[in-house]
């Protein structure tokens, strides 16, 4: 019997037992750092001399791992791979699939601070943060499977006299999974088990900066009985086979996580016809944001301030939902910035997430290490710097949390995906003001409403163009089946991962009528 979706919990790290487990995962991963890994093609593990390295990136001396990087040779392997195993796969039952996701959950769920331990490493995830990751995972793989079994069923259409009618979804063949990196375990797992259970094999190329616990992933399906060819892991260097893997005549669908730019490149390539293509490929993309917190003057201010401080700098905002910008009445504007800044100083450490339970470690790489530099900079000149700016690279990649205040609606910093722990702060004068200000960007993805004036909320509801809208919280922090989870305008497809439509952008609709 399957019991109804149900959220992984997330770990208590104020309990001395959950402290001391996780000690003993990050010893045990710490361990086994610095090995190599391979390419999975058709089941079989093809190690290559040429590697993508893996460091942490609040060390940048510590290797992680190196991953074997595919070709196009290897990518059409793995494409040949996956149109065998389609002929099979796709005809299992939902069921029978969903079984597969079930025991791959019930994996990780036994390993779940292991994972953890591998994102602390491998991501720079503090602990928090790392096991919300893990736990998301699980929830991708627990409710797509029964999703699917659901989906099977088909919908109810109307039949006529001597006129039998059915609707049913059917897969649609091999696609190509490209995830992020800030997301390096629950976005691998979603963007890679949603089209699986729907029938379909993936060529998954996981971010060249987490590689490691992307093949983590893989290794767990095979051990829960994932058919070979299903999954074909190639990871490699996007500049040799990002567009081959795009372009690919037997490419079905292009499930993508990451920037606008490759977002709009992907769409603008698929959309090209190749020769031997004899379908329209089909682009799920979500793509970044630039996200709002609205504080209204009838507002709580201490969850308000609560609310952007952890948005903006949770995971060192690197999240496509963090609050990038903050802008509060008038009325309240000087409170809700004192506090903002009172917390972040009492709440926020900054340190190795492997040495210590920190709030916030290190940023991914030295490209974003320094084009958040750059934005500090910028920031500078464009508003007033309240609180932060201090960057240090020398051992790890370092931002601390970046406050500025008194900044125009229309600067760079307000108008421009960052992705780094930096927020700015504006005023407006009224409700209206502020969700114009709100929907001034080219992205819509979340945003958050801090308010207790119920026509306000109510006019929001509809006027703040964003996919993901929350009221009196944070607008981070979406949870697989209860957040469905995508954007407006340039922030993507509004693909809403988590949702009970997901499964559908993997799937062809079907209707068959026999007449008696």
């Amino acid at each position: 019997m399957v019991l109804p979706f149900k959220h992984e919990p997330f770990t208590d790290f104020t309990v001395e037992s959950n402290i001391s487990e996780f000690k003993s995962a990050l010893e045990k991963v710490q361990g086994e750092l610095g090995q190599e890994y391979p390419l999975i093609i058709n089941g079989e593990k093809i190690y290559t001399d040429d590697k993508l390295s893996s460091y942490n990136p609040a060390d940048k001396s510590q290797l992680i791992g190196k991953v074997s990087k595919a070709t196009k040779e290897h990518v059409d392997q793995a494409m040949d791979s996956a149109l065998e195993a389609f002929k099979t796969w796709s005809s299992w039952t939902a069921a029978e699939r969903a079984d597969v996701l079930y025991k791959a959950a019930a994996i990780v769920r036994r390993r779940k601070h292991e994972f953890s331990a591998w994102l602390v490493y491998d991501a720079g995830k503090p602990w928090n943060q790392a096991d919300g990751d893990t736990a998301e995972g699980i929830d991708f793989m627990e409710y797509y499977a029964r999703q699917m079994v659901e989906l099977e069923k088909g919908k109810e259409i109307n039949d006529r006299a001597n006129e039998q009618n059915t609707y049913f979804y059917q897969a649609m063949g091999p696609g190509v999974t490209i995830p992020p990196w800030n997301f390096a375990f629950a976005i691998v797992a979603g963007t890679t088990v949603g089209p699986i259970v729907a029938g379909n094999p993936v060529l998954l190329k996981p971010s060249e900066n987490t590689p490691v616990i992307a093949y983590k992933l893989a290794e767990v399906l095979e051990e829960a009985g994932l058919p070979k060819g299903v999954l074909n892991f190639v990871p490699g260097d996007p500049a040799e086979i990002g567009d081959y893997l795009v372009d690919h005549k037997d490419t079905h669908f292009i499930n993508f996580t990451g920037s606008r730019a490759t977002g709009t490149r992907i769409m603008e390539r698929a959309a090209k016809v190749q020769e031997g293509q004899t379908f329209l490929k089909r682009v799920v993309a979500e793509m970044g944001g630039k996200d709002t917190i609205i504080v209204d003057k009838d507002a709580d201010l201490d969850l308000a301030a609560d609310s952007i401080v952890n948005s903006a700098f949770g995971f060192s905002g690197q999240k496509c939902s963090a609050c990038s910008r903050a802008v509060i009445h008038e009325d309240v504007y000087d409170e809700v910035l004192e506090k903002s800044i009172a917390l972040t100083e009492k709440l926020i450490r900054v340190g190795n997430p492997a040495d210590k339970n920190v709030y916030m470690g290190a940023v991914v790489n030295q490209k974003q290490f320094d084009k958040i530099k750059e934005y500090i900079e910028i920031g500078k000149n464009e508003g007033q710097l309240a609180f932060g700016g201090e960057t240090d690279d020398a051992k790890g990649y370092f931002v601390h949390p970046t406050i500025f205040k008194d900044v125009d609606p229309e600067a760079r910093i307000m108008q421009e995906e960052i992705f780094g722990p930096v927020v700015g702060f504006a005023k407006a004068s009224n409700f209206d003001e502020l969700l114009e200000i709100a929907n001034n960007t080219e992205y819509g993805l979340t945003g958050a409403v801090i308010s207790n004036n119920r026509s306000h909320l109510n006019k929001a509801r509809y006027s703040f163009n964003v996919g993901n809208l929350y009221f009196n919280r944070g607008c981070t922090a979406a949870i697989v089946g209860y957040h469905p989870f995508g954007g407006f305008k340039m922030s993507g497809t509004d693909s809403k991962a988590g949702g009970p439509d997901y499964l559908q952008h993997f799937l062809e609709a079907k209707m068959v009528s026999e007449t008696f």
